[in-house]
């Protein structure tokens, strides 16, 4: 077991990231996030292994298989914050401490975006910090678990 990986998630549509509404996501891509976390991780002692997936079923199995060699679950998880027990449920189940990551501020847009389901399994929520956000959430696993 690698005592000090942390599993970096994003839900759907943000391989589209860089393209998509970048006055509400900004033109960074999601190569360019996980490259940069990356970078944050390793600095303060942590590997990161990173998935992406449109799918919630690939979402819930890498959270599950997260259990058995991650010290962390940083997550993004778009659209399914808002209805994706599953993945509440996933995150629960493997009892890792979780950072969730919106890079808009959810509580300034739509109403339905208001809620969260993960943020109820999360110790820390950081949205509208842009792909700050993420960096912001290895910082608080360095903080939290010793750098």
């Amino acid at each position: 077991m690698t005592e000090r990986r942390l599993l970096l998630v994003n839900g759907p549509n943000l391989n589209l990231l860089g393209t998509r509404q970048p006055e509400v996501y900004g033109t960074t891509t999601l190569a360019e996030i996980e490259a940069r976390v990356a970078e944050v991780a390793v600095a303060a002692g942590f590997d990161v292994r990173a998935v992406q997936s449109n799918h919630e079923g690939a979402l819930v199995d890498a959270i599950q298989a997260a259990r058995t060699d991650c010290v962390g679950i940083i997550i993004n998880p778009a659209a399914y914050s808002h209805t994706s027990i599953a993945v509440a449920d996933a995150l629960r189940s493997v009892g890792l401490p979780v950072a969730e990551v919106h890079l808009s501020n959810i509580h300034a847009r739509e109403p339905f975006r208001h809620h969260s389901y993960v943020s109820a399994v999360a110790e820390v929520v950081i949205a509208g910090a842009g792909p700050l956000g993420y960096e912001f959430a290895v910082q608080f696993f360095a903080d939290r678990l010793g750098s």
